[in-house]
């Protein structure tokens, strides 16, 4: 029994310090078990939408622009700031006149199909866009581009009939796609993404997820630092914060105003806000009536209170609406605000003939925060005696409801509380696409039809113009004009916020509200 005891004894000695040995080798602590974890390379953003669509080309709303951005990339870009920077070119330069662009391209870079990027490759995308006689909403950024010529595998050269203020920054927005892959899948390569942006497509689960995954042969050896990124779909903003509390998504946009307060309590969770281009309002169609009666649509401005808005739906982030666009665009110009004033709103409503009001529907997307949107105007808009009924729809159905009418006779919409940001960061961007006669849909975003003579001449004047101090006043009129018709209901302008985990950084929103995730990493 003895000899057994010590047997036993010696045995598990051995074992306890094999299993030592193990640890020290293998076995982390607790804290860089944690460590481990967060080191997986894979994150996820939680957004409040759908996407529509994949097609870089023919993308309208915000949501998609991030996406694509992420797989896909253009001549030139813009940094943090919304400012220009050449991407896959190396440098460019404008011609005296304002009439030529060439650009020199980066060398060395392939698609992710592993099609070669070159002056050809360019010259392929921009055949597609004009090929596409107008449906692909690249097409209205090249209404004056005349000519596209390959210098040589790596410079190409644009030429316009006349010149174009904004031209650099509509470049910004048209994505190269690998002509092999526009070959291949043609109208359908909004379901196959290819570019040679640092992510690469994996799969889309509409209405869900979109799945991305690392590039690895991608240009810029620094990047990208993650191995997959999964956006969702999460229109509930209780899920999204929830999501971000518990760790299940990594980066939350938009961040409800509603939870900042409790959420800067937390250790492990930053919030960021940015001043954005992003207007609020509701779209008037105002080639309906009773919305063609400007004295409707002024009662209108005057029945909401502004302040209560911003109090009640933003939470105190953001501000008020006083021009055409936001004072983060280019030749933004003050107006002034339509204060609160009931009475007048009443008096104004009785003079155009409605003195009792009338019925109407407002349509919005599904998202909370659009709900309870539409539900305070709904609640303003009564006290004039106009009865809302608030219509929410799934953002693809919408986006087809709103942008397929052919004429605008065939327009169904009546308000549309939606927002909007100038992607290209221009002003041009800002009203040409919103309030010029060319732009209803489906041309266009001018939902609200607006039309007025003055303003379509007065835009076309500022985009033939390449001096800058020029421009400034014509956009001034033009705000000025816009402002007084009261195409919108202006309500206000966005403070961007946003929640990440405190283990990543280098993921952020444009003032455009467009997520940038190229920078992406965890700690």
């Amino acid at each position: 029994m003895t000899m057994n005891y010590k047997k036993i004894t010696w045995l598990c000695l051995i074992v306890a310090m094999i299993m030592a040995m193990t640890a020290c080798a293998k076995g982390p602590s607790d804290s860089e078990s944690a460590s481990s974890a967060k080191n997986d390379k894979d994150i996820t953003i939680a957004v409040n939408q759908n996407f529509t669509t994949l097609d870089p080309q023919n993308v309208s709303d915000t949501l998609s622009i991030s996406a694509t951005h992420a797989m896909y990339e253009g001549l030139v870009g813009f940094d943090k700031n919304m400012t220009i920077k050449p991407v896959l070119a190396t440098d460019y330069k404008v011609s005296k006149d304002g009439l030529v662009y060439t650009f020199n391209l980066r060398k060395n870079v392939k698609f992710h199909d592993g099609a070669t990027f070159d002056a050809n490759a360019v010259k392929a995308n921009f055949d597609r866009i004009q090929g596409s006689k107008g449906s692909l909403t690249a097409s209205h950024y090249l209404k004056n581009l005349k000519d596209i010529k390959v210098i040589d595998d790596n410079t190409v050269q644009f030429t316009l009939t006349k010149p174009f203020s904004a031209m650099l920054n509509k470049f910004a927005m048209i994505p190269m796609i690998s002509p092999k892959a526009i070959k291949k899948y043609g109208k359908n390569i909004g379901l196959h993404p290819v570019g040679t942006g640092p992510f690469e497509f994996v799969k889309w689960n509409q209405g869900e997820s979109l799945i991305l995954k690392k590039n690895p042969d991608y240009w810029d050896s620094n990047y990208p630092k993650v191995n997959k990124v999964t956006f969702k779909s999460v229109p509930e903003n209780g899920s999204r914060v929830a999501m971000l509390k518990t760790g299940e998504a990594d980066f939350v946009y938009p961040l409800p105003e509603q939870n900042v307060k409790s959420l800067k309590s937390s250790s492990d969770i930053s919030i960021d806000q940015t001043e954005s281009t992003i207007v609020r309002y509701v779209s008037i169609n105002t080639n309906k009536k009773p919305f063609n009666n400007k004295k409707v649509r002024l009662a209108m401005n005057y029945a909401l209170n502004k302040d209560t808005y911003i109090k009640v739906v933003k939470n105190g982030f953001g501000s008020k609406l006083d021009s055409t666009m936001s004072p983060k665009t280019q030749f933004y110009s003050k107006q002034g605000v339509y204060e609160y004033n009931l009475d007048k709103a009443k008096k104004l409503m009785k003079e155009a003939g409605y003195p009792n009001g009338f019925s109407a529907e407002i349509w919005g997307d599904t998202a909370s925060d659009t709900m309870k949107g539409m539900q305070f105007v709904q609640q303003q808009l009564a006290k004039i005696g106009i009865k809302l009924k608030v219509k929410a729809m799934e953002q693809g159905t919408l986006s087809n409801e709103i942008y397929s009418p052919k004429t605008p006779d065939q327009a169904k919409v009546q308000l549309w509380y939606v927002s909007w940001s100038p992607s290209s960061g221009d002003a041009d961007g800002a009203t040409r696409s919103l309030f010029s006669s060319e732009s209803f849909p489906p041309n266009g975003a001018n939902t609200a039809y607006y039309k007025n003579n003055e303003v379509d001449s007065l835009i076309k004047k500022a985009n033939k113009s390449t001096d800058p101090d020029e421009q400034a006043k014509i956009y001034k009129q033009i705000q000025k004009d816009i402002y007084s018709d009261a195409p919108w209901i202006f309500l206000g302008v966005d403070t961007i916020l946003s929640g990440h985990r405190n283990n990543l950084k280098g993921v952020y929103v444009l003032p455009d509200g467009s997520i940038n995730i190229k920078n992406a990493q965890l700690k």
